[in-house]
């Protein structure tokens, strides 16, 4: 069973089609994974175990009638539960939303069904999302199955969790400042933040709209490279309800324009340390594709400070004006979401001038980085200063220096203000043991770019890996 739940998507679905796993023998094998390790690791919040076996059981009467069928058909997936799954609970783990169920499934969520992916039930945030470790006061804290006493991350920790320990074969997080590549760092997993609105974000709560329109998206997550590619495949193309959204075609790169592309890579900002083996990770995905035929040379974009600042303004300081209203008069908050309220009222409320002061500064300062990365298409560098952290902690001694909670995802922050996609692959190891991630990097709308370098890491560096759970 154990060997069966880690089989990459792809190849589920291929095993499938050719009749060689039952959709209903697939979707057992993780409704009993999740009886096992959902006690230990509180991943998924609702589990949708009758629908599933339904749609299994549908599922394979359609292999068996040798019907057309879908990219994704048979493969049980989850999704992060602060996007709409009909029937199933969207509360973004606040008690503000508690008992709130979704009508309808978002588009993301009906491509994936058309595509004939199963959906097991959704998973675990922080309140409104906001934080990089996952707990809540509706249903606790998320552990990391490398190590129960670590967070797996968040906003997208439960989805991380889920599929690292093999409850899930791939799903789908969102990303504002580092919520799904975080979490896939810290889970030893892979996950996409794409372009803004290459993959819909109708239906997801907080809404696309205002600052989080500009440096947020959903995107992929699964142990593979490719299956981020499936997953992408399917959920892409524009939707009315994201105001970001644009008709962008698919276009896959050939191998030899790859590898004519530079690649510049860099270890550290010069402003926050990060972990000796975070450098090591970073300079073995360079060496790796190196070995495989790409050009690779150290380079660091100017700005990178600049886009540190004007991230914050935006979704710190505008984010907390969006939802601090929501939440006056109402239930309890989360410690964690109380603390992002402290960190976003530090700093003076947006004026009108101040936010088109700092809307302004973004968008020159995406043309000057984008005109670096003329010479540069794709960036490799770290995810984050650290790998998982122990539950409970804010704060970290690297190469001698303290690295403050929101100063250790500055290495994610930065894509999310200037409106990248970017990737995350497993490459390296913490002296604990601890998964660490390498990401990479484009230009917007280039997720075609980003995934076929992030193969081509994990093809040279040896990828996922089982967690110890």
């Amino acid at each position: 069973m154990r060997e069966l739940n880690f089989l990459p998507a792809v190849s589920m679905a291929e095993q499938v089609r050719r009749k060689q796993l039952s959709p209903v023998e697939l979707v057992e094998s993780h409704l009993t994974r999740i009886q096992e390790l959902n006690p230990k690791l509180n991943a998924f919040v609702q589990v949708d175990a009758e629908r599933a076996r339904r749609q299994a059981q549908v599922a394979e009467k359609a292999v068996r009638a040798a019907e057309k069928l879908g990219p994704l058909h048979g493969v049980p997936i989850s999704i992060k539960s602060s996007i709409d799954v009909a029937g199933l609970r969207c509360e973004s783990g606040s008690k503000v939303r508690e008992g709130l169920v979704a009508a309808q499934d978002a588009p993301l969520v009906s491509r994936l069904r058309q595509a004939g992916a199963i959906i097991l039930g959704v998973t675990n945030t922080p309140e409104m999302l906001m934080a990089w470790e996952t707990d809540n006061l509706l249903y606790g804290r998320t552990n990391n199955p490398w190590n129960l006493a670590c967070t797996p991350g968040g906003s997208s920790g439960g989805e991380a969790a889920a599929i690292a320990a093999g409850m899930s074969a791939g799903g789908v997080g969102s990303d504002g400042g580092g919520s799904i590549r975080v979490p896939a760092h810290f889970s030893g997993i892979c996950g996409m933040k794409p372009t803004p609105g290459r993959i819909p974000a109708t239906g997801h709560f907080p809404a696309s709209a205002g600052p989080f329109a500009l440096i947020g998206s959903v995107g992929p997550m699964a142990r593979t490279a490719a299956d981020l590619k499936a997953l992408f495949e399917v959920m892409r193309g524009p939707d009315d309800g994201d105001p970001s959204a644009a008709p962008v075609p698919v276009h896959w790169p050939q191998e030899d324009d790859l590898k004519r592309m530079r690649i510049g890579y860099f270890e550290d900002d010069d402003r926050t340390p990060v972990t000796a083996d975070t450098s090591a990770a970073v300079r073995t995905a360079a060496e790796g594709l190196r070995r495989a035929g790409f050009q690779v040379e150290l380079f660091r974009p100017e700005g990178l400070e600049l886009a540190r600042q004007l991230w914050w303004k935006i979704f710190g300081v505008a984010g907390g004006m969006l939802l601090g209203p929501m939440m006056k008069g109402g239930p309890e908050i989360s410690p964690l979401l109380r603390q992002f309220f402290s960190w976003a009222a530090a700093e003076p409320s947006h004026t009108g001038q101040s936010l088109l002061d700092a809307w302004v500064q973004r968008d020159l300062l995406r043309m000057k980085i984008f005109a670096q990365m003329h010479s540069y298409p794709v960036l490799l560098c770290p995810v984050a200063a650290i790998p998982a952290f122990r539950h409970g902690e804010q704060s970290w001694l690297v190469e001698g220096k303290t690295v403050q909670y929101l100063d250790a995802w500055s290495y994610s922050e930065w894509f999310n203000l200037l409106g990248t996609p970017a990737a995350v692959v497993p490459v390296g190891k913490s002296p604990e043991g601890l998964p660490i991630g390498v990401q990479i990097v484009a230009r917007p709308w280039e997720e075609e770019i980003v995934l076929s370098v992030a193969a081509a890491v994990e093809k040279q560096c040896g990828g996922w890996q089982a967690p110890p759970i």
